[in-house]
């Protein structure tokens, strides 16, 4: 399976006009008008709205434009093949664990999960050396937010148990 650039532009294209388009809709609920205090909700998020959407038709004719162009030329080049549609796949599924294990374990415990085996496995790196990485960027995070600025994080059942809540 491969991806081509002409696909990977029409459906970013589509997917950031519907944004777009939301934005608008979202927008127009809440009010886009102005009032005797100023703007109402909707004002400003109704307008980027439809920059948006004006952005992605002006990508999706570029886009068509472009393939209409290379059509006789050349085969399109490709955008995602095989292999790193492999590590793309990997990537997202790491991701989705990382959000799974922050929401049932914490941020701390999903944290060093997360960061150690990206470190260990998509860095190269030893596996106590990635370890480390992953704790020190929780350490990291608890002095940050919890020490200095006062600011809870997500807690799991192991935070608790070690005294960190």
């Amino acid at each position: 399976m491969t991806v081509k650039v002409f696909h990977a532009e029409l459906g970013t294209a589509i997917a950031t006009g519907l944004l777009g388009l939301a934005g608008v809709f979202g927008a127009l609920e809440l009010g886009r008008g102005w009032t005797e205090s100023g703007p109402e909700a909707g004002y400003f998020p109704f307008y980027v709205g439809l920059i948006l959407l004006g952005a992605s038709l002006w990508n999706l004719i570029a886009a068509f434009l472009k393939h209409r162009e290379a059509a006789g030329i050349e085969a399109e080049e490709p955008f995602l093949d095989r292999d790193r549609a492999r590590r793309l796949g990997i990537f997202i599924a790491a991701l989705l664990a990382f959000v799974i294990v922050t929401l049932t374990m914490g941020i701390y415990v999903g944290s060093i999960l997360y960061i150690t085996w990206s470190a260990w496995r998509q860095g190269g790196y030893r596996l106590p050396v990635a370890l480390g990485v992953g704790a020190g960027f929780a350490l990291s995070l608890y002095l940050i937010f919890e020490a200095i600025f006062k600011i809870p994080l997500l807690k799991g059942p192991i935070e608790p148990l070690l005294g960190i809540y």
